[in-house]
């Protein structure tokens, strides 16, 4: 019987996380590190920025998901952008690792009013497999890990108004095979996603600043969606800076039951950046879990202003 449960479970999370395929989306976004979720910010910026990031999710829950994550983008030439994503997904018994590559070109509108358009498309790669290696061996019906290799694309269009910024997205705009898992796994993977936010000061010399910021998913396949709803503050000392915020992320059927919400809080000083995050689920695990860990670690290399505005981090003055 446990068995059974055992090949149930992972049939279930087989299901829920194929059609995801790539690189799950916490809050690691809010860490400032917009480009993990979006090629449009690749070369946004006077240095090569660099973010490496761990969450462990559902702490106290056997095989709970874990995901690791390493990113870094520079600028190259004067409009246009570069990074690299790698990332290493475990879920029970299922296994992602993948990379992505990723280039933005950025276009002035009017650099008066520091009003700019930038253009991303993203490269995709991903390896899912079961990990069957703690499985009974002398169960026919367990053969082989189900590794499948999948390529896909992501597409995506920022503009930025003074201290406004909106990103639309398209992620995994191929449709993926289904030869390897059972006929009803989905084979549309598209998902759209729209990042959107203000980042207010009193004036530009002003030590404080007010951030607050939306991230709404929809998945093309069976229509759910989800929302983020953000805040952040931050306070300046010259260069270096410390923020602090809060996330309430829910299915937008439930608007008034959250999936999770936590605070969370960073610091930048000299070129070296840290930031942790904390998330409770109110869901049915809630008892069962003491929540969801996220921590940032990230540097900022070698800087180099560039000629254009529309790749400089003006914060919107």
């Amino acid at each position: 019987m446990k068995k059974k449960l055992c090949i149930l479970a992972v049939l279930f999370v087989v299901k829920v996380c194929a059609q995801e395929l790539t690189l799950p989306v916490y809050t690691q976004y809010l860490a400032d590190s917009e480009f993990v979720i979006s090629p449009t910010y690749a070369g946004i910026g006077e240095y090569i920025r660099i973010r490496a990031n761990g969450v462990t999710q559902w702490v106290g829950i056997k095989d709970s998901p874990n995901t690791q994550s390493v990113a870094g983008d520079v600028r190259l030439g004067m409009r246009s952008g570069v990074g690299i994503t790698f990332f290493n997904d475990k879920n029970g018994y299922t296994r992602q690792y993948g990379g992505r590559l990723s280039y933005a070109h950025h276009l002035t509108i009017d650099p008066y009013e520091n009003n700019f358009l930038s253009f991303g498309l993203s490269y995709n790669f991903n390896q899912f497999k079961i990990d069957i290696s703690e499985f009974d061996p002398g169960d026919p019906g367990i053969t082989g890990n189900r590794q499948v290799n999948n390529h896909n694309f992501d597409v995506g269009v920022l503009y930025r108004y003074r201290r406004f910024y909106i990103s639309l997205n398209a992620a995994n705009l191929l449709n993926k095979p289904t030869d390897d898992f059972a006929v009803t796994e989905p084979n549309i993977l598209r998902n759209y996603y729209v990042y959107a936010g203000y980042r207010f000061r009193q004036h530009k010399r002003s030590e404080f600043e007010v951030e607050p910021s939306v991230y709404f998913q929809i998945f093309e396949s069976d229509g759910r969606s989800s929302t983020d709803f953000n805040l952040k503050f931050r306070k300046y000392d010259l260069e270096d800076y410390y923020w602090a915020g809060i996330s309430y992320r829910f299915l937008n059927d439930q608007i008034l039951d959250p999936l999770n919400i936590g605070p969370m809080a960073g610091v930048k000083i000299n070129n070296f950046y840290a930031a942790y995050s904390y998330q409770v689920a109110l869901s049915s695990i809630f008892g069962y879990n003491s929540g969801t860990h996220m921590i940032t670690l990230g540097v900022d290399i070698f800087q180099g202003i560039g000629e254009c505005k529309c790749t400089l981090n003006t914060g919107g003055w």
